[in-house]
């Protein structure tokens, strides 16, 4: 029998290349993408590559915690179990938003969003695993636990960018240590060629430029941390390829990770 697999941001890239090689392995896919287009266009395509078996599908903002909190009921009202939940929803903002829900939009839809939903589905994740797609751009930001508004004065996207990056491993680190019975990991899916970023100049080098990795080979790294056995894993560690790495100095700061992890809980509540 399969695993059950929910896949955010599961509509294109990493995500929907992920979610079709889960599908070939025999497992049961829910595909969640904010898309409704391109979210059915991602069904029809799991649904081939796992033989005509239907996967599951939710349409979910990640710029509203409203949204995320109905992903989380259906989920849980449908799911008896989740093995896996691949955080891989995630993009960039080209200049300052502020969501409805008072927080800038990029920490939101790749930090708040994700750490609120695992939440919700904590208990129906024992014994099961949540990898968390991060990337080298942490290199770029830092996230300010008392300010995740953001400032509207000093907005960079890429650093916002890095710093949700950032709060990423960081989140994947201090789960490890809050829920240790949940194997949590985070990993960096290489330079993937994709319709990633914002302005003409960073997409079209995100399309074109020689030398990305395609979706499919960064989607493997993820179904390997998905299902590799439990023992061959670092817990909360950050993968670069098949192997742990050491991110930046700021990504395993245990103390910001433990002021990230309460202000994100005050936050989402």
């Amino acid at each position: 029998m399969g695993r059950t697999i929910v896949v955010t941001g599961g509509s294109s890239g990493v995500g929907l290349a992920a979610a079709k090689q889960f599908a070939s392995m025999g497992d049961d896919v829910v595909l969640v993408g904010r898309n409704p287009e391109r979210l059915a266009d991602a069904v029809a395509q799991v649904r081939d590559a796992g033989g005509g078996r239907e996967p599951g599908r939710f349409r979910a903002d990640f710029e509203s915690f409203d949204e995320v909190r109905a992903l989380a009921e259906h989920l849980l009202s449908t799911l008896p179990t989740i093995d896996v939940l691949a955080n891989n929803a995630g993009g960039m903002v080209e200049r300052y938003l502020r969501t409805a829900d008072g927080f800038e939009a990029t920490v939101q839809g790749n930090h708040l969003a994700p750490f609120l939903l695992t939440t919700l589905l904590r208990e129906r994740l024992r014994g099961g695993r949540v990898v968390n797609t991060a990337s080298r751009a942490h290199m770029q930001g830092k996230p300010d636990p008392e300010r995740l508004a953001g400032d509207p004065g000093g907005y960079s996207s890429w650093r916002a960018y890095g710093a949700s990056k950032t709060a990423n491993i960081l989140f994947a680190a201090e789960a490890a240590r809050r829920w240790p019975d949940i194997t949590s990991v985070s990993f960096h899916p290489g330079v993937v060629r994709s319709n990633f970023g914002v302005g003409r100049v960073t997409r079209f080098f995100y399309k074109y430029a020689p030398g990305l990795v395609t979706p499919e080979k960064a989607g493997d790294l993820l179904v390997w941390l998905a299902t590799a056995p439990k023992a061959e894993l670092v817990q909360g560690g950050y993968y670069v390829g098949r192997n742990p790495a050491t991110p930046a100095p700021h990504a395993r700061d245990e103390a910001l990770a433990a002021a990230l992890w309460e202000r994100s809980a005050e936050a989402t509540k």
